[in-house]
């Protein structure tokens, strides 16, 4: 994948090979990558969807598995499916235009009594939280 580092951590666990295999199924060949790690073992690791739905699940499995055979206390793999839960690159670059005019284009004398509730309507201070 033309978007990911050089090089990045994986679980030693998954040949060589595995990946180079497993990356043809994740859009835009998107591996897992280790993004951060806690002292006590849990880790962060971040992926994109699996194109195939048939080999979803496999796929998926294996690298779970991976993951937590890898962990120093050999914990489970907690999921989230970040694309249900956050905004889509639309939705911020709308509340950034939305930012931009009430800072920029609104004449701050006349909007001061309603000024936070326009902000608050940007939804700007949501997506950045």
């Amino acid at each position: 994948s033309s978007s990911l580092p050089e090089y990045f951590v994986v679980p030693s666990s998954l040949a060589d090979q595995d990946l180079k295999l497993y990356s043809y199924s994740f859009i835009g060949r998107r591996m897992p990558l280790w993004s951060w790690n806690h002292p006590n073992g849990s880790a962060l690791v971040r992926m994109a969807n699996i194109k195939d739905v048939l080999q979803q699940r496999r796929i998926d499995q294996r690298i779970c598995s991976a993951i937590t055979r890898s962990h120093p206390l050999r914990s489970d793999v907690y999921k989230s499916d970040l694309d249900k839960c956050l905004p889509s690159i639309q939705e911020i670059q709308a509340a950034h235009i939305k930012l931009k005019q009430l800072c920029v284009n609104e004449p701050f004398e006349e909007t001061e009594d309603k000024w936070l509730s326009s902000l608050e309507n940007t939804r700007w201070l949501e997506y950045i939280r």
